[in-house]
């Protein structure tokens, strides 16, 4: 999973509008961010083609402010004409896959 800062990240949601993305945010010291990456690589080795970054929050304060992150370990999915999505509760592989799957269909 390719890390970005936070200009990188402003740089693809704003080079790439047309495209699907989903950003995982998470902190190093948080223990549900290690065990929700460890889901997502789960899921990606399943689906490498999947549109998915991660990003430290403590370096995104403009992003967290302007897409109003409350908490991590936090997916934000990002699809072509809808609002942005928030996911807080990682529940299981199987409910995670289920919900970032669209963004491999609508590519």
């Amino acid at each position: 999973m390719e890390e970005l800062s936070q200009q990188q990240l402003y740089n693809r949601v704003n080079s790439n509008r047309e495209q699907p993305l989903a950003v995982f945010v998470y902190t190093p010291f948080c223990g549900t961010c290690k065990v929700t990456e460890r889901m997502l690589e789960v899921i990606l080795t399943m689906q490498p083609k999947l549109p998915l970054v991660k990003s430290n929050i403590l370096y995104l304060p403009q992003i967290t402010q302007e897409w109003q992150i409350t908490s991590v370990p936090c997916i934000v999915i990002m699809e072509p004409g809808k609002d942005k999505r928030f996911i807080y509760r990682m529940q299981s592989v199987d409910e995670l896959y289920r919900q970032l799957m669209p963004l491999i269909s609508s590519e």
